[in-house]
């Protein structure tokens, strides 16, 4: 007892979550998804451009590889607490191979490539729940954020590589050659969870109504936990509070252009907050766990105040250095993440999960269609000040409401549920 206590209160290391075997077999499959995702938006963007010269087009199939998660995550997360969480896994990842290798075929319609596009994003909901319920199954205590890190990282990494990296595979080898390798990576992906990740059977397995009963059981049971708990709320709220400090990224080209900075000055813009979130959570991941949960509400309002500054449209140099530490402090979303994850039991994460995504992803994309309309009518440096200005707010009221929850750190232990959900 003596020597778990000070484990416990050290953070965890990149060693400690890399010497677990399940863990690494997420990780590369989750690299797999990663590289594919940014091969196909790349391809896709082309290809429909090319074939219809059309920007609306090319805009709406970007828009498809994001907007069908909103359903798929309030609607097709429950799967995850009903059957086993490999096997919704591996069957999302052998259904994406093929809804994308059917793209691939030379001579698809436009609009169906589109409708197969949205099935296979639609897929990636129940995916990601299911490996988000399985992650604190797999890394037990610290070891979880530290792995979140890790996942996040690889993510944040592939968006700041991605594009540059996507349009030269797709130059070098062609957009329906770039769309067979992509699913092939989902292919690659079910055959390690297949081989390298026990089933991991949730705990209400096998004894809920099957069918639609099933199904709505499980959204209502997951929306009620979720509403019912005042840190699950606190938790939402400051995840939500993204939608406020992704408006930068929507309207990164116009900024730019209104600095009379050209193509250099987008990309920079546009690597700013993943790079500054990279930053953020390897050294968030270094802090003591409880001190970590002390920090989120402090954080969350850092990320929205750099921003304001940005409303004078201050040089270039003076711009990034604000984004890259908008996108630092955001490693707060982090910490929200793997602690909601923990404080759900084991038997709701997976539709609990989904609901949080839907939540957030709903904020980030009503924040980036407002910042646009806004920018039609001011300077888009005034829309992203006023963004950090109303994130700034939002972030205070999230923050008070996450204080007055006097969480406790949750317990650690592999397989074991999570702490009390009492409000």
């Amino acid at each position: 007892m003596t020597e778990d206590e000070p484990r416990a209160a050290r953070p965890a290391t990149f060693r400690d979550v890399f010497i677990v075997g399940e863990f690494r077999v997420l990780w590369l499959a989750h690299l797999q998804s990663v590289l594919g995702d940014q091969l196909a938006r790349v391809a896709l963007s082309i290809l429909v451009f090319d074939r219809t010269g059309s920007p609306a087009w090319a805009a709406i199939t970007y828009a498809m590889t994001i907007l069908p998660n909103l359903a798929g995550g309030a609607l097709l997360s429950g799967l995850a607490d009903r059957f086993p969480r490999r096997a919704v896994m591996v069957t999302a990842d052998v259904l994406r191979a093929v809804l994308v290798a059917v793209m691939a075929l030379p001579g698809q319609p436009i609009i169906v490539m589109v409708v197969l596009l949205a099935v296979v994003q639609v897929l990636y909901a129940p995916f990601t729940a299911a490996r988000s319920a399985v992650m604190p199954a797999v890394l037990e205590g610290d070891r979880f954020i530290v792995g979140t890190a890790v996942m996040r990282t690889t993510d944040q990494l592939g968006h700041i590589a991605g594009f540059g990296v996507g349009a030269a595979l797709v130059t070098a080898l062609g957009t329906h050659t770039t769309l067979a390798v992509d699913a092939g990576t989902f292919a690659l992906s079910a055959l390690l969870l297949a081989l390298g990740v026990r089933p991991h059977r949730p705990p209400a397995s096998g004894t809920q109504a099957r069918g639609a009963r099933a199904w709505w059981h499980t959204l209502r049971a997951g929306f009620s936990l979720v509403t019912g708990d005042r840190r699950l709320r606190a938790l939402v709220g400051l995840a939500c509070v993204s939608g406020f400090y992704v408006i930068p990224e929507g309207l990164a080209v116009p900024y730019a252009a209104q600095i009379h900075g050209g193509t250099l000055a987008v990309g920079l813009l546009l690597v700013a907050n993943p790079v500054g979130a990279v930053l953020g959570m390897l050294t968030l991941k270094s802090v003591r766990p409880d001190r970590r949960l002390r920090l989120m509400g402090p954080l969350a309002v850092a990320t929205c105040a750099v921003l304001m500054p940005t409303a004078w449209a201050p040089p270039l140099a003076v711009t990034v250095v604000l984004w890259v530490a908008n996108g630092f402090f955001s490693a707060y979303d982090m910490v929200a993440n793997t602690t909601f994850v923990q404080i759900v039991p084991d038997a709701s994460r997976g539709q609990a999960i989904g609901l949080a995504v839907a939540a957030m992803q709903t904020a980030q994309g009503v924040g980036v269609v407002i910042g646009g309309l806004l920018a039609q009518a001011i300077t888009p440096a005034v829309v992203i000040g006023l963004a950090g200005l109303g994130g700034t707010i939002a972030a205070m009221t999230a923050s008070a409401a996450w204080s007055r929850t006097t969480p406790l750190l949750p317990r650690t232990g592999q397989g074991r549920g999570a702490t009390s959900t009492g409000t």
